[in-house]
């Protein structure tokens, strides 16, 4: 008979058929069946097998928990989603089967790992619908929040805009795949990830309440969607598959940028192409190309901004004079343009550190990373005051210094933290009584146990007794071979080693008790306030 967590496994990957399914147990994430011969073919992992209760074994691999980030993106990028099944509870507090569920589903377009994004572009996942030779367009980048709409009236602008926004992922209606543009050439050749969305996505008035109630408005007429009806559909079907594949809140989604291709000027595919704007001709590289000449930028968000201004260049005169007013400005101010360009320098990416925050994936070092950037901020929109253009005076005015924000991280996180989130560490002194008052108690645990060896060295003439800690026996008493003669009868044996004996005593177990009890108790109050 098949265990419960087969049977529970299989449910899952039941409800997720189309994804790969990490499964979460203990320290790894583990496949199964199908899913672990594809995993194991993919990422050259050993391929092993499972006791299931079955009368085969079934066909298992499995990836560490703390390096899943790496595995997941090489799946992604071969176009494979991913399905995560979390452990929802301790498991040393469960009673019997721990509870698990998906937590996120991973897409080529909803990627965020860090070491396989390019920081200068973005990660675009586009949905378009096709209505009575319209086509809606709704495209977002889930790691800046980036969210734009539009329509179009040709299969040919359609193809314009695909290969302007380069997404990595499409999602659409059946009308789409019948409209004369080559999604098999999409796939092969721009190696897109191509996803038929089912009618509910398009049809739901429920999609339409979610997209009112995420953006706050009464009507979608407070969205300026009111012009743009097959838009919309896209939209609210973009936003409905985020939401059911991203399982969080979205809330760096702000805003609905809507923009008709008529207000950049069109540059065709062939012309995009032969001009080398942002990628060579031949060597499909950014060196050689516009963008690598004039990008000199000092921060992520900047360059991606650049590339934009080239991809989509203005063609309204005023915008254009604004444009050019500002860096006439910064050109002609040399000073101020070099302290401008200091202070951006340690900015890191604030849009993408957001998103992190947003899926709750931000390590207590992102989150310095985000302090030690808004610590910039007064200093730069300060500068920005002395420019007099339309476009910087602006940019001085709607800029929020956010030095409550950084004051937070400055007073909660301390300024080395660890890597993950689990091990404690994290939460200064001060911050809160009561982690407070466990250090206290875990320092005067370390104390207890300095008495407790003095005394024993003093009660047995052990001179080189010690008092040791290790993850697998705990706390314990090492007596090298040369004073066994000396060991009390009390003291209970633990191992066994080369050149010395451990062991035990009722009054060190009742002191581990407590002291790794208070451990335990700080780890997960700080991860609390972290959270």
């Amino acid at each position: 008979m098949m265990t419960p967590m087969m049977q529970h496994y299989l449910e899952t990957k039941k409800e997720n058929p189309d994804c790969i399914l990490f499964y979460r147990l203990g320290d790894f994430y583990e496949m199964f069946y199908d899913d672990a011969i594809t995993v194991s073919r993919e990422l050259e992992l050993t391929l092993t097998g499972k006791d299931c209760g079955m009368e085969e074994r079934a066909p298992m691999c499995g990836v560490p928990y703390h390096a899943v980030e790496g595995y997941l993106a090489r799946l992604v990028e071969k176009g494979y989603k991913v399905a995560i099944a979390e452990q929802m509870e301790d498991p040393k507090l469960a009673k019997g089967l721990v509870k698990r569920e998906v937590v996120r589903i991973v897409t080529p377009g909803t990627n965020l790992c860090v070491q396989s994004l390019d920081e200068s572009r973005n990660n675009y996942i586009m949905c378009i619908v096709c209505l009575d030779k319209t086509f809606g367009v709704a495209v977002a980048d889930v790691s800046t929040g980036d969210f734009q709409v539009t329509e179009v009236d040709s299969a040919r602008v359609m193809l314009d805009e695909i290969l302007k926004f380069a997404p990595s992922e499409i999602l659409s209606n059946e009308a789409f795949c019948m409209s004369g543009i080559d999604t098999d050439d999409l796939k092969n050749r721009l190696r897109v990830s191509m996803s038929t969305l089912e009618n509910r996505y398009f049809n739901d008035e429920q999609c339409e309440q979610r997209l009112r109630k995420h953006f706050r408005v009464g009507s979608l007429a407070g969205l300026g969607l009111s012009d743009y009806a097959v838009g919309t559909v896209a939209a609210r079907a973009l936003l409905g598959y985020l939401y059911e594949t991203q399982k969080v809140s979205l809330s760096h989604l702000t805003r609905i940028r809507l923009y008709q291709p008529g207000k950049f000027m069109v540059i065709d595919t062939s012309t995009r192409r032969n001009l080398e704007l942002t990628e060579t001709l031949r060597e499909k590289q950014k060196r050689g190309t516009l963008l690598w000449v004039l990008d000199k930028t000092r921060t992520a968000m900047g360059a991606r901004m650049l590339r934009s201004f080239l991809e989509q260049p203005l063609i309204d005169k005023r915008e254009i004079r604004k444009r050019q007013d500002a860096v006439e400005e910064l050109n002609g101010e040399i000073i101020n343009r070099e302290e401008l360009r200091e202070y951006l320098n340690p900015i890191y990416d604030l849009e993408r550190l957001i998103g992190r925050i947003i899926y709750h994936s931000a390590s207590p070092r992102d989150l310095i990373s985000l302090k030690n950037s808004l610590n910039m901020l007064p200093h730069v929109k300060s500068l920005l005051t002395s420019y007099r253009s339309e476009l910087l005076t602006q940019l001085g005015e709607d800029l929020d210094s956010l030095e409550d924000l950084a004051d937070l991280i400055e007073r909660s996180i301390v300024d080395d933290p660890p890597i993950t989130v689990r091990e404690g560490g994290m939460i200064k002194e001060g911050y809160s009584e009561e982690a407070d008052h466990l250090r206290r108690a875990r320092t005067e645990g370390k104390q207890w146990l300095a008495d407790l060896e003095q005394q024993e060295r003093e009660r047995t003439g052990i001179k080189n007794l010690r008092i040791k800690f290790n993850k697998v026996f705990g706390y314990y008493l090492e007596v090298t071979n040369s004073f066994k003669n000396l060991v009390p009868d009390d003291y209970v044996r633990k191992q066994t080693l080369t050149n010395a004996e451990r062991y035990t005593t009722p009054r060190l177990k009742e002191l581990e008790d407590v002291i790794l009890g208070v451990e335990d108790k700080l780890c997960s109050l700080e991860y609390d306030l972290f959270c």
